[in-house]
């Protein structure tokens, strides 16, 4: 529970909505003293003890910590006697009716910790880094297509699972981070990049932490590290020194929001190609070409909305290109076969208002104005396969899995 030095709702409340929404049971690690302007720290409910923090001008240090047993005077000076008192009920209920925390529970995702804090002024972001190695659990073994992959395993295998594109903007870098699933990752080792099939020499490691940045040598199953300089790697994608070994551990949801994204300065186009390339190489959005369009204008796709307001955002703030957005009246995408040949596009009958256009992989899609669109274009077209996910390249599914997976958030 971040930002406890803001305005906040009561702590009970939050545990209550917490459990409400999410379906699970809530376990406070630590208690927050005060709110707002008055939060002045954190009780450890496990040690007994009071954590109370000294501000720092936007987190820039780690916050001056002073430890005390709940009643010392050291405690009973910083908070004001309604203050003391509120806690001290609060904590006391929590003892004989909140929720019994036992670890294994925790493991089984029935109960999770709760921590409270401020992560902008650094109050209490140690207790809960402490309390998530303490209490997470140790990496897992991964089943694929070659078998079931322990950690143990001593062939190198990890997956990349999240791409940021201008963490640096004085260099314009962008660091894929992988997660190690088996074996032991050496710097300067070659790995086989199993979509593509080339051999990668990953020389140029790196651990990072806020601003923080070192290189990293070693690393072992459930470390994370940042690859720079990979301009090929894409989400989902697997390196490893055994090339059976495939992961599908990211899921996909198809796009359902579509919007053109123009550019009004002409002399800045330079500025929006490339920040528009870095950014979809992060893999939030896509982007697809209509078919015959007389204007190569980009049409991004997405989950959602506000994926292409932070387009927007980060193109003109880290690029310093602006852009126009203007909503497209699709709703439904689809992916049509890979074999399916250009002339048989041509000779589509599609419903009014759809259009086809084309993936970055050059691949087939449909573009439906409502639900009921595609599903009269499917019952006419029967013998026509359509798929709600595109074909290969960083976002093939699962070829177990047959139907589209529920939305899950």
């Amino acid at each position: 529970m971040n930002k406890c030095d803001r305005p906040t709702l009561e702590p009970l409340h939050l545990l209550d909505e917490l459990e409400s929404v999410l379906k699970i049971k809530a376990f406070p690690m630590n208690w927050p003293l005060g709110t707002g302007i008055d939060f002045v720290g954190v009780y450890d409910r496990s040690a007994h003890q009071a954590h109370l923090f000294e501000r720092t001008v936007g987190g820039a240090f780690r916050a001056p910590v002073a430890v005390g047993h709940w009643g010392d005077p050291l405690v009973k000076d910083r908070l004001d006697p309604a203050a003391f008192a509120k806690v001290s009920e609060e904590l006391e209920m929590l003892e004989l009716a909140g929720t019994v925390f036992d670890d294994q529970e925790v493991l089984a995702g029935r109960v999770t910790p709760v921590f409270f804090g401020s992560a902008m002024n650094n109050f209490g972001v140690q207790l809960l880094l402490d309390g998530f190695l303490r209490y997470s659990a140790a990496p897992k073994g991964r089943n694929v297509s070659a078998g079931y992959i322990a950690p143990e395993h001593p062939e190198f295998s990890g997956f990349i699972f999240k791409i940021q594109a201008n963490m640096d903007p004085k260099h314009r870098d962008r660091i894929a981070f992988l997660r190690v699933c088996s074996g032991q990752f050496e710097r300067d080792m070659t790995v086989t990049h199993t979509r593509t099939g080339k051999k990668v020499r990953l020389s140029s490691s790196h651990k990072l932490f806020g601003n923080e940045r070192e290189t990293v040598d070693l690393a072992y199953p459930g470390d994370i590290i940042g690859l720079v300089g990979h301009s090929d790697f894409g989400i989902g994608d697997t390196l490893t020194t055994d090339p059976a070994i495939v992961y599908r551990e990211i899921p996909r949801f198809t796009p359902e929001s579509f919007s053109y994204l123009h550019n009004p300065n002409t002399g800045k186009y330079k500025q929006f190609r490339q920040g528009l390339d870095q950014l979809l190489q992060e893999g939030v959005i896509q982007i697809l070409q209509l078919r015959d369009a007389i204007v190569k204008v980009p049409l991004l796709a997405a989950v959602g909305p506000l994926q292409f307001e932070v387009v927007q955002f980060r193109l003109e703030s880290e690029y310093g290109a602006e852009s126009r957005l203007e909503t497209a009246p699709w709703t439904v995408v689809r992916w049509l076969p890979l074999d399916f040949k250009e002339e048989a596009i041509a000779a589509l009958n599609l419903p009014t208002g759809s259009r086809v256009a084309y993936d970055s992989a050059e691949h087939a899609v449909l573009l439906f104005p409502s639900e009921w669109a595609m599903n009269y274009f499917a019952q006419t077209n029967a013998s026509i396969p359509l798929s709600a996910w595109p074909h290969g390249g960083h976002f093939a599914p699962n070829p177990a899995e047959l139907a589209p997976p529920a939305r899950a958030y």
